[in-house]
C-alpha cells in the first residue's frame, strides 16, 4: 500500500524504552542488546503500552487493529491504507466506499 513497515512495527534496543512514550499508535518490539531475540512485543497507544508479552508481532497486529476498531479509534494517517484493507476487504467490515488504492488491491485479488 505504499506505507512504511516502521510507522507500524518499531524495535528498540534496551534502553531505548524510553523512546515508545513518543509513538501515539503502533506496535513495539523491545530487544536486548546482547540478543536478536525480542524481550517483550507489544502494542502502545498514544504514548501507553496497553499490551505486553504478546508472542508475535502478528498477534499484535490483530491485537492492535482489534482494539482500534472496537474503541472506534482514528487510523494514524500514515497507515490509513494498511488499515483500510484489513478492515474493508480482509475483514469485511464497514464495507462502504474504498479508496482508491484500496479498490485497486481488491481487484487485483479477485482476479
Amino acid at each position: 500500500m505504499g506505507e512504511d513497515p516502521k510507522d507500524l512495527v518499531r524495535e528498540y534496543v534496551g534502553t531505548d524504552e524510553g523512546a515508545i512514550k513518543d509513538t501515539t499508535v503502533g506496535i513495539y518490539v523491545l530487544k536486548d542488546a546482547s540478543t536478536d531475540e525480542p524481550e517483550d512485543i507489544g502494542i502502545v497507544l498514544e504514548g501507553v503500552k496497553v499490551m505486553t508479552n504478546l508472542d508475535n508481532v502478528a498477534s499484535a497486529f490483530v491485537m492492535l487493529f482489534g482494539l482500534m476498531y472496537v474503541l472506534n479509534f482514528s487510523y494514524p494517517a500514515d497507515l490509513r491504507y494498511t488499515f483500510e484493507v484489513v478492515q474493508s476487504i480482509f475483514m469485511e467490515l464497514d464495507c462502504g466506499k474504498l479508496s482508491n488504492k484500496a479498490t485497486a488491491l481488491k481487484n487485483r485479488l479477485l482476479q
